[in-house]
């Protein structure tokens, strides 16, 4: 038990140095932008790099890719339709539900847990490599079209391309494929940067947290619920269902995707909010919410299906 909150501790201790950070105003009003920015164009592209070019090309596209594949699609697909068409959410907004609701925390909560609950890191890698080769530059090209108000084929290829967390993610995922083993002299650089991303990144969070209310901002309460409810409840679900009955899994197997599918929202998401000024209470809430709420389900998923 001590060793599966390890992780969440970690995790806990950043966002609070970070709100603390934001109450005493150490570093000034437009801290949370610079940290954001950083992190978005520098740390997350190397953390991406280093994390994929290490990881084992078999597991990256294992079986438990296509089960992980379904279940987000599934509630990303649900949240969407229910924001656009019953709540006539904006479309940036509705982007930014929608990946709260289903892209997970694989990296910073996940690779800790997924080594302290089934006894490797590597199981989150097809996940990581699902989320940032596919949904992220489906969603960033979203964002960027919405905000820039300007579109064209050539225009959304070239921003997608020179996306750097895009560009961070294909490299590492193209060394992992290759079999190309990098020279200490490359990786230990990357590697350095690399780590400063999750400290930077959960600074960055808990330093928004500072003056804010959780749901307590007017007319996204239930945005953040649903996104909430849709995370921790019935993407597990959907991952065990599909693990156990359409792919038909071993039970190990079943176990390692209801716990990648119960990991909280990715706090990539809250970067990207900020990046484009879209939805960020969206995505802070519900960030905040299943970081919270994901204990319980993990334990008992562990003690259930384990």
């Amino acid at each position: 038990m001590l060793e599966t909150l390890t992780g969440f501790a970690v995790v806990g201790l950043a966002i609070a140095v970070g709100y603390i950070l934001g109450r005493i105003d150490l570093l000034g009003p437009g801290a949370r932008h610079v940290l954001g920015r950083l992190t978005f164009f520098v740390l997350s592209p190397f953390l991406l790099f280093t994390v994929l070019a290490q990881a084992d090309a078999r597991v990256l596209f294992s079986s438990l890719l296509p089960v992980s594949a379904i279940a987000a699609i599934a509630v990303i697909g649900a949240y969407a339709l229910v924001a656009r068409l019953a709540w006539k959410r904006p479309i940036g907004e509705t982007v930014i539900g929608a990946l709260s609701a289903g892209q997970v925390n694989s990296n910073n909560i996940g690779i800790p847990l997924s080594l302290y609950l089934l006894g490797s890191a590597a199981y989150p890698a097809p996940v990581i490599l699902m989320q940032l080769l596919v949904f992220t530059p489906i969603s960033l090209t979203i964002l960027d079209t919405v905000t820039s108000g300007r579109t064209s084929a050539w225009r959304t290829f070239v921003r997608t391309a020179t996306n750097p967390i895009i560009v961070g993610s294909a490299l590492g995922t193209l060394v992992s494929v290759l079999g190309i083993q990098l020279p200490p002299i490359v990786m230990e650089p990357a590697t350095l940067i690399a780590n400063a991303c999750v400290p930077v990144l959960l600074i960055s969070y808990g330093i928004s947290l500072f003056g804010q209310r959780v749901l307590g901002t007017s007319g996204h309460r239930r945005d953040v619920l649903l996104a909430s409810t849709l995370k921790l409840l019935v993407m597990p679900v959907i991952a065990w269902v599909v693990a156990e009955f359409l792919f038909g899994l071993s039970a190990h197997e079943v176990l390692i995707v209801v716990v990648l599918a119960a990991l909280p929202t990715a706090q990539n998401v809250f970067n990207y909010s900020q990046r484009y000024d879209i939805g960020e209470s969206i995505s802070r809430d519900t960030v905040f919410i299943t970081t919270v709420g994901c204990i319980p389900v993990l334990l008992a998923a562990t003690l259930i299906l384990g």
